[in-house]
């Protein structure tokens, strides 16, 4: 795992080329501490950084950025490609094979990039990445990005004058150290975040910088001068081509969706023998390393898997890691060293108290480098911090969920909906106050004795905060697809929060989410809830959240689910198969099932949950208070103080539990203390 930054600036420049790669690549030491590397080209104003985390291949064979054998590419390269041995074989079959100086997945990469060029080679590869290539002979930058979006990929316009440039890097903070950066924030962007908590693909917290979208290919001419071309006011969207600017995509989960509907596996046997199979080629692809190795492992379903997974393919106990809590209601550890114990690894526990989970939160403006609000950064930065002690590599069980139907909404929002479409809509409006009405305390009081009545597994885990999500989701809600809307929405009406905006949906399309749905295969609500937040909830929160925590700490992450091939054969079985009697992921515990007994599994769903809402009540009522202020709301100008101090005063006096909401308006207060 790595970092790369760049720019084309164009062939006259106001200062040293070098000088500004080096202080934009030194920004990323803690996603690469082992080694730096730059290359530049006076005559085209092309500059190209990279920071090494050396994972595959320790030698300077490794060392980037890296020219081609040919000399045709130069190429920057944050990722591994799992499966570049078998690429390499490949070559050699056609009688490509270059003289190897090692045995790097990143020379792997332009010997592929000569033979088969940079489209047909991205959709050769197994692996996760963000590249920055430079096609010396047709003068043309070149940057991609992985299928589901694992390594992120910055881009965009920075600069004025003659040293303006196109930018790219791996994290803001890199393109913050261009001289003269003075991009303003963008309103559209941090009212898409008031809704969703995180600043959703193509858009970034800052006008004229974008993310480059998951499995898309951004090519740029040299002869597009950076210095005349007008920056994008909107995030470009592919297909695009102008002005020297083209954007496409490589790889679209669209076209594996309509795929799967078209060869849908109806057989359970054979669907949870190839399940199983599919799973163990991804984990050996990703254990793969020159550096120590393990996984994380909470105990529930996905991460029980791969961890499974891994212990039969080793020859030594794996390395284990999970974080606990001090308050027990939030603690899972237990959960997962029964699971350690029963399949005999070599487990370590982080035990935390609140103190040492608060002290992480003033380092978050830092280490997610724009606006993030989901509290489970919190956690996950601790147990990557823990693993980065004995491990430089751990393997994940993220995205089950979205590809196997494992998050609630999926079972639980079909469900309400099917008792509340009749209604009129005022009468779902009257609903949804009655439901508000009752305090969160009281929805979980009556929670606890129903979930004792319902097997296990089977209940609602905390209660209350779902009732009153559920009251506040009424309103205006027209349609299933409007309340999956709803259901990931904080500020459901952002435009009344965030000043300067159009209005409640902003521009469209707003986010990943307006795009238009495939033709076939997701056509029951479940599929399309699984869909979406492939696009959008799974790289930019998920994804994001587990990338920068680790990275934070110099630890690369690998998700075995996001093998491509693994996703393929998820969207081939029917939506019994993942959801069945109100419990997602029925494939995956039918494959748990042969490694890990049903009763060490089987509980609420929980997530990576710490009380929050508590120390917002508590320790970090101060912290919180300044950063609320309402005078400093109105002196900063970005928010509307009257609802914020609204929801700030019932969360205090424990009526409401607005713990995500105000958490949103929180880190991105200390994100722009931090500006």
């Amino acid at each position: 795992m790595c970092g790369l930054s760049g720019f084309l600036q164009g062939r006259s420049s106001s200062f040293s080329l070098a000088t500004t790669i080096e202080g934009m690549t030194e920004r990323l030491i803690h996603r690469g501490p082992d080694e730096t590397g730059v290359w530049v080209d006076e005559s085209i104003g092309l500059a190209l950084g990279h920071r090494r985390l050396a994972v595959l291949e320790l030698s300077p064979a490794g060392a980037q950025p890296m020219h081609s054998a040919g000399g045709r590419f130069v190429l920057a390269f944050n990722g591994e490609i799992y499966n570049h041995l078998a690429l390499r074989e490949q070559l050699a079959v056609e009688g490509a094979t270059p003289a190897w100086l090692g045995h790097s997945d990143t020379e792997t990469l332009l010997a592929c990039f000569e033979r088969w060029g940079i489209q047909k080679t991205l959709q050769q590869t197994v692996g996760m990445f963000s590249i920055a290539v430079w096609d010396v002979q047709g003068l043309i930058l070149h940057l991609a990005r992985d299928r589901f979006g694992e390594k992120p990929l910055y881009y965009g316009w920075v600069g004025q004058g003659g040293g303006r440039a196109f930018a790219f890097a791996s994290e803001l903070k890199a393109l913050r150290a261009y001289p003269g950066f003075a991009n303003p924030i963008s309103r559209e962007a941090l009212a898409l975040y008031m809704r969703f908590t995180v600043v959703p693909a193509p858009h970034s917290i800052y006008q004229s910088i974008y993310k480059l979208e998951p499995g898309c290919l951004l090519s740029i001419s040299a002869d597009a001068a950076p210095g005349d071309m007008p920056a994008f006011e909107k995030p470009l969207r592919p297909p695009f081509d102008q002005e020297g600017v083209t954007l496409q995509r490589w790889w679209a989960l669209g076209d594996v969706v309509q795929a799967g509907a078209q060869s849908l596996i109806r057989d359970e046997t054979e669907a949870i023998s190839t399940l199983e199979q599919r799973l163990a080629e991804a984990v050996q692809l990703q254990s793969l390393a020159d550096v120590p190795l393990g996984a994380f492992l909470s105990g529930g379903i996905d991460s029980s898997i791969i961890v499974a997974l891994m212990q039969q393919q080793a020859s030594r106990p794996v390395k284990t890691f999970t974080v606990g809590f001090e308050e027990a209601g939030f603690d899972e550890s237990p959960h997962a060293r029964a699971v350690a114990q029963h399949l005999g690894t070599e487990h370590s526990e982080l035990f935390v108290t609140s103190a040492q989970a608060q002290a992480v939160i003033a380092g978050l403006p830092e280490m997610y480098d724009e606006p993030f609000a989901d509290s489970s950064q919190i956690p996950t930065h601790l147990v990557c911090k823990a693993a980065r002690q004995q491990v430089t590599v751990a393997l994940s069980g993220d995205a089950g969920d979205e590809l196997f139907g494992g998050y609630n909404r999926y079972f639980w929002g079909p469900r309400i909906w099917s008792r509340l479409a009749w209604m009129p809509a005022p009468l779902r409006r009257a609903l949804g106050a009655t439901i508000a009405a009752l305090p969160v305390a009281g929805w979980n009081a009556l929670g606890r004795p129903l979930n004792a009545l319902l097997p296990s597994g089977k209940g609602i885990a905390r209660a209350g905060d779902k009732a009153h999500k559920l009251a506040a989701r009424l309103h205006g809600v027209r349609d299933l697809d409007d309340l999956y809307l709803s259901l990931v929405s904080e500020w459901q009406d952002p435009a009344q929060v965030v000043r300067g905006v159009a209005g409640a949906r902003l521009v469209e399309p707003a986010s990943l989410l307006d795009d238009v749905l495939p033709a076939h295969g997701v056509e029951p609500s479940q599929l399309r809830m699984m869909y979406r937040d492939s696009l959008t909830y799974l790289p930019d929160d998920i994804l994001c959240k587990v990338d920068r925590a680790a990275m934070a700490v110099s630890l690369e992450t690998r998700v075995p689910f996001l093998d491509h091939r693994v996703a393929e054969l998820a969207w081939q079985l029917p939506l019994d198969m993942k959801i069945r009697g109100g419990q997602g992921k029925w494939a995956l515990r039918q494959v748990l099932y042969k490694y890990v007994p049903r009763q060490l599994i089987e509980r609420p769903k929980a997530g990576f949950a710490i009380p929050v809402g508590e120390w917002l009540r508590g320790p970090l009522r101060d912290w919180a208070e300044s950063l609320l202020d309402e005078q400093r709301l109105l002196t900063e100008g970005y928010f509307y103080p009257a609802p914020i101090r609204n929801r700030w005063a019932e969360h205090l006096s424990g009526r409401r539990d607005h713990t995500a909401s105000l958490w949103a308006v929180l880190m991105f207060q200390a994100w722009l203390e931090r500006q």
